[in-house]
Parts: structure tokens; C-alpha cells; sequence
């Protein structure tokens, strides 16, 4: 059983203070939810947590077990077990799906290793069966032309294929209609278990119905201000973030509401 721990991080970008001290921690096993308001640092949490430069950490600390992942490279945290789903994947010309994925997975296992060829097939079929993928998905560029139900299911696709111990799902259900929603979870159901963890970053409770969190925490204002069950999750839809504020008494402008 791994652990990711989040401890006290601040992240500033291009001199702006987003992240203001942020505090969780999780186990494979769990599945957590963030949510919260536009603006308040959910995006800027998963990309920190990644690795990505342009996100500037001026204090705290990421760890996975024994690992400081603040001192390692994006490809570093990725192989140590790391897997981030972006809101908008990048389209790759000349690089099908199945050489991407199985260009990953090589990547985490030695050299003189590779992951055979029958197996490796075997696998894809069986993960893009459970996506209602077709098999010609294999054999396109990587994200080029695909639409956007298309490419999230296919960042499932590789999450399914390359099994990290952690998976942030940044806004997974962003512009996905029923039907695509419900083959996402699907996929990701099917990897729940004790060697996998899901970090879920999502404005809407919709996704929550069908990937049930252990926990679900709420940030404002760059602060996680309130953690607790799935009901926490539906609390926010019948009332919204503006209800919980007040609730908690916080001194805190939404992005959202008028000026």
C-alpha cells in the first residue's frame, strides 16, 4: 500500500499566490474527490502535484512513501507511479495509441524487459472493450482528430494499460454527455482495488454518482476548507459553494458571483 501525502504547499504562478497551504493525504485503496469554485486552485493542485515548471512551489512538501517528488523531473514522478489525466490532452501526429501506450508502460520496466507483444495486445483489447473503444483506435494518432468524448475515454485507455499507483483525473467529465460519462467511470471502477488510488477533480457532483469517493475535500480561495463522505459531494449541489462559505463564516469572493 502506497501513500501520497500533500503537506502545507504554497504555488505561485508568474508571482501570484494560488495555492496557500494545502493539506491531504490518501492511500492506494481510496478514491478523493476535490471540488470547489473556479479559480481556487484545483488545476494548479494536479499540475504541481505532477510537476509542471511553470508552477512555482514556495513551501511544503509532495511525498509518495519515502519518495520527495518536489526534487524529481516529470518523468521521474511518472515512473515512481504518478498518472495525470489532463482537461485537454495533447494531440501527437505521427505516434499511434498503442505505440504511446506501450512506449509507457516499457518505460517503467527495464530495459532488457520489455512487455511482450501477445500480452501487451491482449490487454489493449480487453481495456478498450471495456471503454466501447474500436479497434481502429489503436492504430490512430495519438489524440489527433479525435473529439472530446474520444480523448477522454483514451486517457482512460492508458490509465487502464499503464496501472500507476496514483491517478490524478483532472475534470474528467468536462463537456462528456451521459453515455460517455458513465463508459469513463466504467473504466475507472474497473481499476478500484489496493494497489490504486484516484485523486478526482471535478466542479460537479454528476461524476460522484458513478465513481463513489471515500472522501471528498472542498478548497476556497486556495485551502482546503472542509473534508468528509460522498454526502458531502451532494451537499454542494443542493446548496452550492456559496452555502458552505457562509456556513464556515469564511471572508471569501467566488469567482462567480457578481461583482
Amino acid at each position: 500500500m502506497a501513500m501520497l501525502e500533500v503537506k502545507n504547499l504554497h504555488v505561485s504562478i508568474e508571482g501570484k499566490e494560488i495555492l496557500k497551504g494545502v493539506n491531504f493525504s490518501m492511500r492506494t485503496g481510496e478514491i478523493h474527490a476535490i471540488m470547489g469554485p473556479n479559480g481556487t486552485g484545483k488545476s494548479t493542485l494536479s499540475e504541481t502535484i505532477m510537476g509542471n515548471p511553470a508552477y512555482k512551489v514556495t513551501a511544503g512538501q509532495i511525498r509518495l512513501d519515502d519518495q520527495d517528488l518536489l526534487s524529481m523531473s516529470v518523468d521521474e514522478r511518472a515512473r515512481a507511479g504518478l498518472f495525470l489525466a489532463m482537461q485537454y490532452p495533447a494531440e501527437i501526429p505521427g505516434v499511434t495509441n498503442a505505440e504511446f501506450i506501450r512506449g509507457a508502460i516499457n518505460s517503467r520496466r527495464p530495459k532488457d524487459k520489455p512487455v511482450p507483444i501477445r500480452k501487451f495486445l491482449k490487454e489493449l483489447d480487453e481495456a478498450m472493450s471495456t471503454l466501447d473503444m474500436t479497434e481502429e483506435m489503436a492504430d490512430r494518432y495519438l489524440n489527433e482528430g479525435f473529439s472530446g468524448g474520444e480523448k477522454k475515454r483514451n486517457e482512460i485507455l492508458q490509465l487502464m494499460m499503464i496501472k500507476p499507483k496514483f491517478a490524478i483525473l483532472d475534470e474528467i467529465d468536462s463537456g462528456l454527455d451521459i453515455d460517455a460519462l458513465k463508459v469513463v467511470s466504467r473504466g475507472v471502477n474497473k481499476m478500484r482495488g489496493s494497489e490504486f488510488g484516484s485523486l478526482i477533480i471535478t466542479h460537479y457532483q454528476r461524476l460522484l454518482n458513478y465513481i463513489v469517493p471515500d472522501t471528498v475535500h472542498v478548497m476556497m480561495d486556495g485551502r482546503i476548507v472542509k473534508q468528509g463522505g460522498p454526502e458531502l459531494a451532494k451537499k454542494l449541489e443542493d446548496e452550492g459553494y456559496a452555502g458552505l462559505r457562509d456556513e464556515l463564516g469564511l471572508d471569501i469572493k467566488l469567482v462567480d458571483e457578481d461583482a
